[in-house]
């Protein structure tokens, strides 16, 4: 996804008063220094030739991941305007949520927005968005010809192309070598399936985000995916017959009476949660554990449940736990078609996510951001929930 850094900007300069370079800085929250911008391109008419400053009225909120933004972005001007057309709410953010939660449409009007969008060499995408910030614009040196615009267009169009390459050779890099879905696969061919599924949902969302949902951005993002290609007769057929199997299958699933699990494996392939819904233990669990911590951090009033390594904890604890859903619901449903080497492959993606929680808790115990109760109780909870994701990771080995 685009690096949005737009909620830890504190204030920044866009310089493109000479033709074909952008020069800025951007100040973050919690850096001494500012990113440095030096960009090819130039920025949209109402930028083009001008010097704009702009600061954030907001409290900022440091990005997970900025310690991976390099201080010196090189590259090329994406969409570079102060006058983006949004649709901003009229109350406060908190009582819009809860209007829409009540199906209630929130008062709204439209409104210029902040866009800042480029394409670096080290960090892809970035963007700054947003309709708060207060704007200072100078009056241009230069303006911008037909052939200017024309090529301006071009350009941003080129480093969208350029982003979206790479995305797309990600996608290829995972498809090569991969087995034919009739062969027996293991969870070495089901994790380069699922890293390939990673790679075209990262591609989806970034194309998303960029181009929105209207009926002629479907029309991009489909080009794009590759989803408009033309199929041969022959594709058409199976396509056909893949989407009525798919529609059969659905309609049996709804059909089926609800899975009645074997009872003398409850509590070790599952459980009863408080609503009644058949979980598996250990993503019971970790789902309780993730959540209670949440909240724990979430009640602090030191104010740390905002730093990197205290979110990093948290989420990373929370993504485990879905992960975790997705590998086990079926063990936990005594579904006979749960697949071994399948299982195993999610197994080490809940694993991964549940290394990175440990690896933010470790970060904010060494500088204190956490108290000592905490950081012992998390520390105990997410090792014995590691060495139940290895067992069964054995487990289903085995059944190879």
């Amino acid at each position: 996804m685009a690096f949005r850094i737009h909620d830890s900007v504190v204030r920044g300069e866009i310089d493109n008063r000479v033709k074909g370079t952008v020069r800025g800085k951007i100040w973050v929250e919690g850096r001494a220094d500012p990113v440095v911008l030096e960009l090819d391109g130039n920025a949209q008419p109402d930028l083009a030739g001008c010097l704009l400053t702009f600061t954030n009225p907001l409290p900022r909120v440091p990005h997970h991941h900025l310690d991976a933004l390099h201080p010196v972005q090189r590259g090329g001007v994406g969409d570079l305007t102060a006058s983006r057309k949004v649709r901003v709410f009229d109350v406060p953010l908190e009582e819009a949520f809860a209007m829409i939660d009540r199906g209630e449409k929130p008062p709204e009007h439209m409104a210029n927005s902040l866009y800042l969008e480029w394409f670096s060499e080290r960090n892809g995408r970035v963007v700054i968005e947003g309709a708060d910030y207060k704007l200072t614009i100078s009056a241009p040196e230069w303006r911008m010809t037909d052939d200017d615009m024309k090529r301006r267009a071009s350009d941003a169009a080129a480093g969208l192309d350029s982003f979206m390459g790479k995305l797309t050779e990600a996608i290829e890099t995972h498809q090569r070598g991969q087995k034919d879905p009739e062969e027996k696969w293991d969870e070495h061919d089901y994790e380069k399936f699922l890293k390939e599924s990673d790679a075209r949902t990262d591609k989806y969302m970034e194309l998303l985000d960029k181009y929105g949902h209207s009926a002629e951005a479907e029309e991009k993002i489909a080009e794009e995916m590759g989803w408009n290609r033309e199929m041969t007769p022959e594709e058409a057929e199976e396509e056909g017959r893949r989407i009525e199997e798919m529609n059969r299958a659905g309609e049996e699933a709804l059909s089926e009476p609800e899975p009645e699990p074997d009872p003398e494996r409850e509590g070790i392939d599952w459980i009863r949660d408080e609503d009644g819904d058949l979980q598996h233990p250990l993503q019971h669990r970790c789902f309780e554990s993730s959540m209670k911590f949440w909240h724990l951090v979430d009640e602090m009033e030191a104010g740390n449940s905002e730093d990197e390594a205290v979110v990093q904890f948290v989420s990373e604890f929370q993504i485990a736990g879905a992960k975790l859903a997705g590998a086990l619901s079926g063990v936990a449903e005594d579904r006979h078609s749960v697949d071994a080497g399948f299982t195993v492959a999610c197994l080490k993606r809940a694993l991964n996510h549940l290394h990175q929680s440990q690896s933010g808790l470790e970060a904010a115990a060494a500088r204190s951001l956490l108290p000592e109760a905490i950081v012992s109780e998390a520390r105990a909870e997410l090792f014995a929930i590691r060495e139940g994701i290895l067992r069964l990771m054995d487990e289903f080995r085995g059944r190879h």
